[in-house]
């Protein structure tokens, strides 16, 4: 890696929410400029005026906050290389697509959209359905390169429409060093002569990121592997302009859980997961799911987008933002795309879950407004469910008989345990646990154990009966736990009811 001041940019296009692989490009130049010293800036890149989409600039940004993804330089924070919105930078592009013609590294092209139209529709009749603008193609259309210099002159003085296209060297290979890939080297006869200045007035995203990049003072240009094709062209406007060029590093493709292809932004829920990090409703009101509604963590949502592509070189698993700092280098991304693993998700989920205290997961449930319910006993809840719960709203729902009698009983459970000498087995059981004094889990469970000595019954034929009465439930934390939380009346007269119940419900022979 080169020895330069670190500068690294995230820089999306509002054209619509930020899909979960933007939000792992922004993390791992986070994550580099931390552990590098560096400075990390946002830049949104809105030079396409007609796939502008109101609020995705905000959506953006509100999103990275959440992640805890926060720049050092951007909209809305300012620095000394701003804006930070190319659309109000627009002034400044102009000159250098001018100076690139001026040095005839570029060209002025009046071709209407109908006429390149024409050419691509007749190519395809002659069996050539990939024609490109290029070295060969373009003295055959309407460009200064082909029509008398009067001629250009005049049209551009009276306001003809027309873009600035590179003028693509022939038969050059273009060569640069990426930091995750290596050596890439791409021949310019397979490239076209892109547009670098439209006829709206305004630059391109290859013209744009190239001359703010520059401006800005980029070190280091980390973004997804989609971008790799016009990197060569990047590469050739850096030596037009005879400026330094940034150090590349073109991050894995996130692929499908089946790893059939890149994720994509139409695969949200209508896979069963969110590829969103926040929830974002479109302008017709369709609602498409984020992770920060669902319930996800954000450091566990960051978590497992580091490790798609990355890997720390250790069996660690478990890292908080700022473990994560510490560990990244680009040499540890790998080239291959990265598989997508909902149900991997879900357990960084439950790990973060853990490993929060119980008293800081009691005062997010107690925004609830549960009734009869103080901050002590939510704690008591937590501490008895967080082991089994993914998310915070599971402690609630999987311990909602820790608030209140259970309104059905596991059927399975049910129609395996509830036979023969059941409800006597019960009704002894109630005896013995209405006579300990001192109602603790531990005087629960020494009871129950002499209970099983004396009645020289297994574990099997007892416990799961009086999970059942108790909680409805047929799997769940320590019986004697749940049973001293919720008090001996609250057993005992659960227990009375449930036995009716299934009595009722479930008669035995």
């Amino acid at each position: 890696m080169s020895e330069k001041t670190v500068r690294v940019r995230f820089a999306p296009s509002p054209t619509g929410p930020l899909h979960m692989g933007g939000v792992r490009t922004a993390l791992y130049n986070y994550l580099f400029a931390r552990k590098n010293g560096g400075t990390f800036i946002i830049r949104i890149e809105d030079t396409d005026q007609t796939r502008f989409v109101p609020g995705a600039q905000e959506y953006i940004l509100d999103a990275l906050n959440w992640c805890g993804i926060t720049p050092d330089e951007g909209p809305g924070i300012g620095g000394e290389f701003g804006p930070y919105i190319q659309s109000e930078r627009k002034e400044l592009y102009r000159p250098y697509a001018e100076e690139l013609v001026a040095k005839d590294l570029a060209y002025y092209a009046f071709d209407t959209p109908e006429e390149l139209d024409a050419v691509r529709d007749q190519a395809k009749a002659m069996k050539m359905p990939n024609w490109q603008y290029n070295g060969v193609s373009r003295m055959n259309m309407k460009n200064s390169l082909t029509l008398p210099q009067d001629e250009v002159d005049q049209r551009i003085k009276q306001g003809d429409p027309y873009v600035i296209r590179m003028k693509m060297p022939r038969n050059k290979d273009v060569r640069f060093e990426d930091e995750i890939r290596g050596w890439v080297v791409v021949n310019t006869n397979n490239l076209d002569d892109k547009v670098l200045f439209k006829s709206d007035g305004m630059p391109t995203y290859h013209l744009a990121n190239v001359v703010d990049d520059h401006l800005m003072q980029i070190s280091h240009v980390i973004r997804g592997e989609e971008w790799l094709p016009s990197a060569p062209l990047h590469v050739l406007l850096y030596e037009a302009f005879d400026w330094n060029c940034p150090c590349f590093a073109h991050l894995p493709l996130l692929l499908r859980p089946d790893g059939n292809g890149k994720l994509s932004k139409r695969d949200g829920d209508r896979l069963g997961f969110p590829v969103f990090p926040t929830d974002w409703t479109t302008a017709e009101g369709e609602l498409y799911s984020g992770y920060r509604e669902k319930g996800y963590f954000p450091g566990a949502f960051i978590n497992m987008l580091a490790f798609l592509g990355w890997n720390p070189g250790t069996s660690q698993e478990i890292f908080s933002l700022e473990e994560l700092v510490q560990a990244f280098s680009l040499d540890r991304v790998g080239k291959a795309g990265a598989k997508f693993d909902a149900e991997k998700t879900k357990w960084f989920q439950q790990q973060y879950l853990r490993k929060t205290s119980d008293q800081e997961l009691a005062k997010i449930l107690s925004q609830k407004n549960i009734e009869n319910c103080d901050l002590n006993k939510l704690e008591a809840i937590v501490s008895l469910m967080k082991e089994r719960a993914t998310f915070v709203e599971d402690i609630l729902t999987e311990g909602a008989y820790l608030l209140q009698k259970p309104a059905e009983y596991d059927q399975k459970t049910t129609d395996k345990k509830w036979k023969n000498q059941a409800s006597s087995l019960m009704e002894e059981w109630k005896k013995v646990l209405g006579g300990v004094q001192d109602f603790t889990p531990e005087n629960i469970e020494a009871a129950f154990k002499n209970f099983l000595e004396q009645k020289e019954l297994g574990i099997g034929a007892v416990l799961p009966l009086f999970r059942l009465l108790i909680t409805g439930k047929g799997a769940g934390p320590s019986m004697f736990e749940i049973a001293s939380f919720l008090g001996k009346q609250e057993c005992i007269e659960r227990m009375e009811e449930g036995v009716k119940v299934l009595g009722e419900t479930h008669p035995v022979a």
